[in-house]
């Protein structure tokens, strides 16, 4: 079962383009880079991300996004079916 998952990214100031391209290219094993949008409000970058499940979701997130350079912060919502 696939799962999908937002990421909201609060990056260094200044830095919302450049994390914005540095995650649009991030190449990650255990899940897919679906888009990435560099937004207004309190976060910065928001990334929709797809896995084979929650455990590869969390390593692409730990290892992959979380390690590029401007990310300071991240909040993950998880996409659920309710139908």
């Amino acid at each position: 079962m696939t799962v999908r998952g937002y990421v909201l990214i609060e990056g260094e100031v200044g830095q919302a383009k450049r994390v914005g391209e540095l995650v649009k290219a991030l190449s990650h094993t255990d899940a897919k880079v679906i888009s990435v949008d560099t937004v207004t409000g309190p976060f910065d970058v928001i990334v929709q991300l797809e896995a084979d499940d929650l455990d590869k979701l969390g390593n692409c997130i730990t290892d992959g996004i979380q390690r590029v350079e401007g990310v300071q912060r991240t909040t993950t919502c998880l996409a659920v079916n309710l139908g």
